[in-house]
This record gives structure tokens, C-alpha cells and sequence, in this order.
């Protein structure tokens, strides 16, 4: 979602900050904006739309600052207008804020009566007039912000800069991420790591209600008033690095990157045909007790979880539930002893998924039970790394694309390898299956590659799709979450209004829409399914749609009028689900390039979804 940057230093930080919006155009934004203190004023500029609208008024307008606070927008309160555009003002002081503050609209109307005047829709206005008015009783700039915060109900992360202070930015990280860039004679602040890599490679990763004051030569945090110390990590930068390269879009390098990103994953679990001695095995009490999991996702991270179920039940005998976070965090689930609880996540900081996993920890210690937590995910100093008891990492390195690719079929191959790790410490798996699995998985970036080579293909097809404006996905067993997924992604970047469901499902309604001008999708692995599914594409051709059909080399399923064949590598039935991925992904991928759409920041999306 939004973005945040900012910086205390001794030379202009103006590019600097500028480059650190671009490097965080991927998280999805409507407007941007900056804010510089310079000889005790504040310039500011603010655009609406890309990154380089803002980068050119900055360079018209030729506002220089060694102070400052940045900022990308994406609209919750109030449409994309340069009003609503951060950073805030309020006389002397500028704010940026990501998250949402839940009670804005009570402190407006104290706020109003006080005689303060509104020039936005936005709830982030309401903390620059609090600031200024905290100012009036204490001219330490930290002392007023700790006034302010316990005023404020909701998930934010703010970046505050004042006239009087040239040389202090003032952070704060409630429910949202904030990290602090460590240089020398110059300290920055941002939401993401990205962002800052240009500058320094060293981080200090502020947690829950950390307030931190930086300057150019120190940084202090503070936890209810107490000086607090938070370490600092280095990063190799060369890891978290990221371009395009030759692609001409990230979301199509990324998914070229999955033998890879695959490829790595795997290797850091997989000795041979066996699994590494040191792999998870500080989890080994832990999973030894555990009776059931429970999967907490949400979009396409809830999709791997539903393959997940699939796997857990079918391989290891463990009963396994996966649910949306957004409603398991509100329905007041049972809490049970003895489960596993695994949040999945690319970024770590799902705000549903982070909220839901915080509230099961609680209610259990409050219940004394005794529960184990996991993470799957693919930032290792995120929020949900941190606060779960284990984790896994994918390590399919940045993903720029706001729809997901590579995070979603290394979460795939994440959970193998979980499944695996749990199944050899319950002794509900044989040594002669984990050989024959981790020898499947060992093959799968070649299956992977081979199936790349249909791009060609596919893009030809994708010429059918470019003026519907409905499908339909259909998969059985695991192929049904990937139904889900295609579906997915095709709505996400294409903007086609389409729908996964299981095969069998059919007679009981989405039958109804099939018709001369319906493109159906159908996902046709060899396994034990494959003879019904065949009858459900009988189905659908006699009402006269139109076959569009990812099926196994060895399926049997043929070209013929109104039926498009797609050969896909044979892969297990086990490891299916993440071969299928890939032409799907291509698929929607070369539809949204010819409809003309931003396949990298789709509308109304954003890379992390930070905000409920």
C-alpha cells in the first residue's frame, strides 16, 4: 500500500527521497508527494498520478532540503486529488502516514472546534493539526508526539518533520512497517528496506509502538517514554535488489524467474533425497505435539493454503482447515491446543493476516493453551517472522508485480518441504515417500522450464480474450485453488470479470453462464480426476462454450474445432498444482498487454495490502 521515505542528512536528501518513491511504486499508489525543511519553511509538492509527475515539479520547482519526508498515497479516505496527496500540513509541521487512524473523524470535530481549518479528506490531516497543537504546550518535538499517539486508534506508521527542529525526523510504528536506514552523518526512515538500498545496507527494524527520534548523527527509540535499543542487521543489498532487466514488464521477469526462485527454496531443506539434518529442527518438540493445523491467509497466499489442505491430509494424515483471515480474525473461532497455526504471507505484514495471528497468540495464553505458530514467508525481517514461533522462508527474492507469481509457487514449495519436516517428526511418512517427493521436487524446475516454453503459444490464445469480458476457470482437486488463482489473476491485471470453480460443481449453476461467447479455462493434469473433468468439458461444449485447455501431454486431449490445447510437461499429481501456475500466469500476463493495462500496479491494487 502506501509508501513511505524520509531522511535527516548534511547534503540535499531531495533525490534521494525521490528514488525512494520509485523504488516503492510497486506497493500500488494514486499520488505522491515531499516535503522538505529548509531555512524554516517547508516546500512542498505533491502530484497526482506516477512517481516521475512529482520527479518533474520537484525539478521545476528546484526545492532543496537536507530534512525531509516522502510519500506514495493510496486512496482510503478521499479520492486521488493533490489535496489528499501526503505529505500534511499544518503550519510548521509536515506529516506522512501510512495505515488508517480508525477514530479520525472525532478528533476532526475537537480539531475544528478548536478552529483549525481541514484541506483534505484524508484521516492522515488530523495527526499534523494534533502535532502542531501538542506544540503549543512542550517545544520538544518528541514530547508532542508522545502526546499525540495515545489519541490515536487505528494501524499507522508516521514520518513528522517540524520548522523549529531542522535537524530531527520523528518516526512512528503502530501496526504498520517502518523500518530505519543507519548511515553516517545521515539516518533515514521507510516502509520497506527497498527504498533505501541506494544509501545504506544497514537497518534497524522498528516493532510495535516504537517512537524514534532520528538525527544525523544518532537515533534514539523509545517504548512509553523509556529509551529502548533495537538492533541493527546488515542486508546484503545485492540480494534485495531489483530491475527489470531485459523484460518489458517485472511481473514477466518474475515469472520466469520460478526455476529459481524454486530452485532456492527447495535447496535450503533438501540433502539428496532426504531432508537436511538442520532443517527446521529447532521445531522438532514443537511439531512432534501438534494434532491439526490451521492455514490463515489471505488472496492468493489463501489459495496456496487451500492446495496446503489438499497436502496435509493426503500425505501426512493431519487434519488441516485454511481460512480468510480477514473473517477468521472476526468470527471468534475456537481456539484449540496442540494445532499449529501458519500464517502465509509474501510480505509478512498483511494487516488481516498479522491482526489474526496476533489475536489467536493472545486468546490462547489467555485460555492456556498450548499452540505453535509458523510463518511462511518471503521477507525474513517482517512482522509476522518475528512474532511466530518458526518460520519458512520463500526465497523467491523481490517481488515487484503487484499479482503474484514467484511468491506464490515457492509458498507452494515451502509448505512440501513443511509437510515433509512434520511428516518425518510424527513418523506418518515413510523415508522410501520423502525420497520419492524431494526427487520430484528436485525435477521441478526443469518441468517449469519446459512449460515456459508454451509463452508463444499462449500469447496466440491470448488474442481470443483480449474483447471478453467473462471466464471461467475449472479444475478439479488441487487444480481447483488454481482455478481460483487463474481467476485471480486474470481479474487482478486484465480487469475480465472472471471465476474459478471445482469442475463438479458445474450442474449447480456456473453452467447457467456458459454460452457462445464464454471462454472456459480448464486445468487437465493426469490424475485420478481426469476422466470426469473430461466429462465435465463435455458439458461445456454442448452448450456451446469454448475450450481453452492447459491439459497433460499424455491426456489424450486433443485440438478440435472450439477446443484449444495447451500441452503441459506430465509432472506427479502431487506437484501439479505448481506447474499449472505457470500458464495461467502467462495467460494473464499477455491478455493485460493487449487490453493495455499496467500489469506491474493494476487499479485500485497494492503490493502489500498494510491496511484492513
Amino acid at each position: 500500500m502506501c509508501g513511505i521515505v524520509g531522511g535527516v542528512a548534511e547534503r540535499s536528501i531531495t533525490d534521494i527521497l525521490i528514488e525512494g518513491l520509485k523504488r516503492l511504486e510497486y506497493r500500488g499508489y494514486d499520488s505522491a508527494g515531499v516535503a522538505l525543511v529548509d531555512q524554516g519553511h517547508i516546500l512542498r509538492e505533491r502530484r497526482v498520478g506516477k512517481v516521475a509527475n512529482l520527479e518533474q515539479a520537484v525539478s521545476e520547482s528546484n526545492i532543496l532540503g537536507s530534512l525531509g519526508i516522502a510519500h506514495t498515497r493510496w486512496a482510503t479516505h478521499g479520492k486521488p486529488t493533490e489535496n489528499n496527496a501526503h505529505p500534511h500540513i499544518s503550519s510548521d509541521v509536515a506529516v506522512v502516514h501510512n495505515g488508517i487512524i480508525e477514530n479520525y473523524q472525532e478528533l476532526k470535530d475537537d480539531l475544528e472546534a478548536l478552529g483549525y481549518v481541514f484541506t483534505s479528506q484524508t484521516d492522515t490531516e488530523v495527526v499534523a493539526h494534533l502535532v502542531h497543537e501538542a506544540l503549543k504546550s512542550t517545544p520538544d518535538l518528541l514530547k508532542a508526539v508522545e502526546l499525540v499517539v495515545p489519541q490515536l486508534k487505528g494501524a499507522y506508521a508516521l514520518g513528522i518533520v517540524h520548522t523549529a527542529h531542522p535537524d530531527q525526523l520523528i518516526a512512528v510504528r503502530e501496526g504498520s512497517p517502518l523500518v530505519i536506514g543507519v548511515g553516517i552523518g545521515e539516518n533515514f526512515i521507510s516502509s520497506d528496506q527497498l527504498a533505501l538500498l541506494p544509501v545504506t545496507n544497514r537497518f534497524m527494524y522498528l516493532e510495535e509502538g516504537d517512537i524514534a527520534r532520528l538525527t544525523r548523527q544518532t537515533i534514539e527509540v523509545f517504548v512509553n517514554g523509556q529509551l529502548v535499543d533495537r538492533p541493527i542487521k546488515e542486508l546484503d543489498a545485492t540480494v534485495s535488489n531489483a530491475s527489470k532487466g531485459e523484460y518489458k514488464h517485472y511481473m514477466l521477469k518474475e515469472i520466469y524467474e520460478q526455476p529459481e526462485a524454486i530452485q532456492q527454496t527447495i535447496s535450503q531443506a533438501l540433502n539428496g533425497n532426504s531432508l537436511r539434518d538442520d532443517f527446521l529442527n529447532n521445531a522438532d518438540v514443537d511439531f512432534a505435539n501438534i494434532q491439526q493445523v490451521q492455514i490463515i491467509a489471505c488472496g492468493t497466499s489463501y489459495h496456496a493454503g487451500m492446495i496446503g489442505k489438499y497436502w496435509f491430509e493426503q500425505l501426512i494424515d493431519l487434519p488441516c482447515q485454511v481460512e480468510i483471515a480477514s473473517e477468521f480474525r472476526y468470527r471468534s473461532p475456537v481456539i484449540v491446543g496442540n494445532t499449529l497455526y501458519v500464517c502465509i504471507s509474501q510480505s509478512g505484514e498483511t494487516a488481516d493476516t498479522l491482526a489474526a495471528l496476533r489475536d489467536t497468540q493472545k486468546r490462547s495464553k489467555a485460555k492456556g493453551l498450548n499452540i505453535t505458530t509458523m510463518t511462511i514467508c518471503n521477507v525474513a525481517t517482517s512482522s509476522m517472522v518475528r512474532e511466530t514461533n518458526h518460520h519458512l522462508l520463500t526465497l523467491a527474492g523481490p517481488e515487484i508485480g503487484v499479482a503474484s507469481t514467484k511468491a506464490f509457487t515457492t509458498q507452494l514449495a515451502a509448505l512440501i518441504l513443511l509437510i515433509l519436516k512434520i511428516g518425518q517428526v510424527k513418523q506418518s511418512i515413510t523415508v522410501e515417500k520423502i525420497a520419492e517427493i524431494t526427487a520430484e521436487l528436485w525435477h521441478l524446475p526443469k518441468v517449469i522450464l519446459d512449460t515456459l516454453q508454451n509463452d508463444q503459444e499462449i500469447l496466440r490464445l491470448s488474442d481470443l480474450f483480449k474483447e471478453k469480458q467473462h471466464c471461467l476457470f475449472l479444475g478439479r482437486g488441487t487444480e481447483f485453488p488454481i482455478a481460483l488463482e487463474g481467476a485471480l489473476k486474470l481479474k487482478e491485471i486484465s480487469y475480465i470479470h472472471a471465476e474459478g470453480y471445482a469442475a463438479g460443481e458445474l450442474k449447480h449453476g456456473p453452467l447457467a453462464l456458459v454460452d457462445n461467447d464464454m471462454p472456459v479455462v480448464i486445468l487437465a493434469p493426469k490424475d485420478e480426476m481426469l476422466d470426469k473433468l473430461k466429462s465435465n468439458m463435455e458439458e461445456v461444449q454442448a452448450r456451446g462454450g469454448e475450450l481453452f485447455v492447459f491439459a497433460d501431454e499424455n491426456s489424450g486431449i486433443k485440438n478440435k474445432d472450439r477446443q484449444h490445447v495447451v500441452n503441459v510437461p506430465t509432472i506427479s499429481s502431487l506437484l501439479a498444482p505448481i506447474v499449472y501456475s505457470i500458464p495461467v500466469q502467462l495467460l494473464s500476463y499477455h491478455v493485460a498487454v493487449l487490453r493495455g493495462t499496467d500489469v506491474d500496479q493494476p487499479r485500485n491494487l497494492a503490493k502489500s495490502v498494510t491496511v484492513e
